[in-house]
């Protein structure tokens, strides 16, 4: 048993009968009244994000949930399926719990959070920056506009996010996974 006081960004607690992570909080005294802290909470399995105030002090059940490193290997009927790094064991986990789908290639490593007691996949994180090949773009033409201006592309994963005028097909470039936006062009 933890209080409030143990609170930190990315705990995980269990709370009405299912897993969170803290995602945000803080701790208010008012001038008048017991202190509170104030929280968001991301559940584990849906991803919604819900606010929620604890009274200073109040006991609450941590959740033992760890991070292990998995590598891509392939996707098939029963979801994607990833292989342990370290001990080859090999899981299969559906499309849901993966942060970044459209983003997975063949040899990615990612972490996926699993519940330490009942041994459950919750969550699946790629890298905040993944490295994709772009395999199709309109070229982008000089002097169309006054100001930055994006297109659509496609990269190898068969995603299509938007870059600007100046990437050309089969150029190497850095995507930002939490938000699926072009990060920057890779030099060679």
């Amino acid at each position: 048993m933890a209080t409030t006081a143990d609170f930190k960004n990315g705990l995980c607690i269990e709370f009405n009968g299912d897993l969170y992570s803290i995602f945000e909080f803080q701790h208010v005294k008012p001038g008048k009244g017991p202190a509170f802290v104030r929280t968001k909470l991301r559940n584990l399995k849906t991803g919604k994000v819900i606010p929620n105030t604890f009274t200073a002090g109040v006991k609450i059940d941590i959740a033992r949930v760890e991070r292990r490193p998995y590598q891509f290997l392939y996707k098939d009927d029963n979801g994607y399926n990833f292989m342990h790094g370290e001990t080859f064991e090999q899981i299969s986990i559906e499309e849901e719990i993966i942060n970044a789908p459209q983003f997975l290639k063949e040899g990615q490593g990612v972490e996926i959070i699993i519940h330490a007691d009942t041994e459950t996949p919750l969550q699946c994180e790629l890298p905040a920056f993944v490295e994709m090949t772009i395999t199709y773009t309109e070229p982008g033409e000089k002097g169309n506009t006054a100001t930055n201006a994006w297109k659509e592309a496609t990269v190898e994963t068969g995603a299509i996010i938007r870059v600007p005028l100046f990437i050309n097909q089969g150029e190497l470039i850095k995507v930002d996974t939490r938000s699926s936006e072009y990060a920057e062009r890779v030099k060679s």
